[in-house]
């Protein structure tokens, strides 16, 4: 559900990066002044870990559709809203910028879409009221799998409003809503199942890595999880994602679906082509594989007619290429290191407010 440049204009993606910039303004805030010393490794790995899952596309039966692990709900449940919003600002930027997964204009969208609203909304209003203590294992799965499915839901909705207020594609609203929010539905019950199977493994193993469980003043390290969750990341990343689905995932499929082909106008004013310019530059892998050499391009960015896809996430070449397995790798530790600064940083800066 990452978007890409071209489905937004200057308005609204500068107005959602300021409501993003103004949620991460305010989630650092609060990380500072309550912080958690156990929180800066867990950020770190957890960032590490989403990286990688989100790689991993899967297909969705009998739809010629894929999608793949969110992450928000699953953050906000282990980390709570605060700093899942920070986890997620680090991973959304390091794809963006290193990947071209996602647009740099599409930066605040893709950040309000896919962690403030199962963060703050879905997490909040409808995980914590069905999940609350005393609750069964039964229970607590179906409130991850519902509060999953709301949180996709309010994120595509939020997509389809995005596009038409920017004025850039042909997708009639209604038309592109009834592909949207079906597709996702779907997306989102994959996405619950998934995650709560990995908070019941989390919470057998280490119920006090979880938020809600956190009470005890005295808690056993960390370390041994830690690395079994990099383990898992780094696995992922240099082997799994080679595998993941080469279908279209649900934005890309709707788009087809409700128009016929990529509805997006071409980036032809100046903010497009100088944000466009500025993530060829940074992208050390985009689409998580190797550049192609200009000499076997069939044209390069500037000879492009046809306007960008939906998501700027290109598929790997071939299943379990190298340039995936390196991009794997790779993004999941600079995802590692960035959570981890930002944990550091909030924590002198509540040493300091102290």
């Amino acid at each position: 559900m990452h978007m890409a440049d071209a489905l937004l204009s200057p308005a609204v993606g500068l107005s959602l990066w300021a409501v993003s910039a103004a949620a991460i303004a305010y989630a650092s805030r609060r990380v500072s002044e309550q912080f958690d010393e156990r929180k800066v490794p867990l950020m770190g790995v957890l960032g590490a870990f989403l990286f990688t899952a989100q790689m991993i596309n899967f297909s969705i039966p009998g739809t010629g559709s894929s999608g793949h692990l969110g992450g928000g709900l699953l953050l906000a449940i282990m980390l709570g809203p605060h700093a899942a919003l920070l986890c997620m600002a680090s991973v959304l930027l390091v794809q963006a910028l290193f990947f071209a997964d996602g647009g740099l204009l599409a930066l605040g969208c893709n950040l309000f879409n896919l962690a403030f609203l199962p963060a703050f909304v879905a997490y909040p209003l409808v995980y914590r009221p069905l999940a609350a203590e005393p609750s069964s294992a039964a229970r607590r799965s179906l409130a991850t799998l519902v509060a999953a499915v709301v949180g996709l839901q309010l994120g595509s909705l939020a997509v389809v409003l995005e596009t038409m207020l920017s004025g850039r594609s042909a997708l009639p609203f209604a038309t592109f809503a009834f592909f949207m929010q079906p597709i996702h539905l779907l997306i989102g019950i994959g996405e619950g199942l998934i995650t709560a199977a990995l908070l019941a493994f989390i919470r057998q193993a280490r119920p006090d890595m979880l938020q809600a469980t956190r009470t005890a003043p005295e808690q056993r390290p960390l370390r041994g999880m830690l690395a079994l969750l990099l383990g898992a990341a780094l696995l992922s990343g240099g082997l799994l994602a080679g595998f993941a689905s080469n279908e279209p995932d649900g934005l890309e499929w709707s788009i087809a679906r409700a128009s016929g082909h990529d509805a997006s106008a071409p980036s032809d004013d100046s903010t497009h082509r100088a944000l466009a310019a500025l993530q060829d530059q940074t992208a050390l892998l985009p689409g998580y594989a190797f550049r192609t050499p200009p000499a076997l391009a069939v044209g390069g960015a500037n000879d492009r007619k046809d306007p960008p896809p939906a998501s700027n996430k290109a598929k790997a070449d071939e299943p379990g290429s190298l340039g995936s397995s390196v991009a794997g790798i790779v993004g999941g530790l600079i995802t590692l290191a960035l959570a981890l600064l930002i944990g550091v940083l909030l924590k002198r800066g509540g040493r300091s407010a102290q």
